[in-house]
């Protein structure tokens, strides 16, 4: 199990790094990216994943070398979950007091691409922070680095 929870830690390295990149690039050219958002998805479900497995082993007994091992192991899960309330903001500040329904069209798509933007900033900004706590994660663990 310590051999899953340790592959599935690089997988969270790895999607992370490559969610917070592909977004990090999407929002600086300030152009939409559909496949950003599966990339991100699946980040996200490998840091529930890398949680739940964690648990299963200090459940089970096995312990972690270095208590800052925990903090490192389950900010992700909170950093994924603190995003995802910041993008429902972003949208919140974008549309205002608006009644988006009665916009003319080219107007709600200004609005629309102005959220995504947002909320690919925060989402790539979050991937990357992961991946710092990830590292550090690892680096407690006393498996790697």
């Amino acid at each position: 199990m310590g051999d899953v929870h340790l592959a599935v830690g690089i997988a969270v390295m790895a999607l992370n790094l490559l969610a917070g990149g592909w977004g990090a690039l999407a929002w600086l050219r300030r152009r939409s990216s559909i496949r950003f958002w599966y990339v991100l998805r699946m980040a996200q479900a490998s840091v529930v994943v890398q949680v739940l497995l964690g648990a299963v082993l200090l459940t089970s007994g096995r312990e972690a070398q270095d208590g800052w091992h925990y903090m490192y192991g389950a900010a992700p899960l909170l950093v994924n979950l603190f995003a995802e309330g910041m993008r429902v903001g972003a949208a919140q500040r974008e549309v205002g007091d608006l009644d988006f329904g009665a916009l003319a069209a080219p107007d709600q798509r200004a609005i629309a691409l102005r959220i995504v933007h947002r909320e690919t900033g925060i989402m790539a900004a979050a991937a990357l922070l992961i991946v710092a706590f990830a590292v550090r994660a690892a680096q407690t663990s006393g498996h790697l680095f």
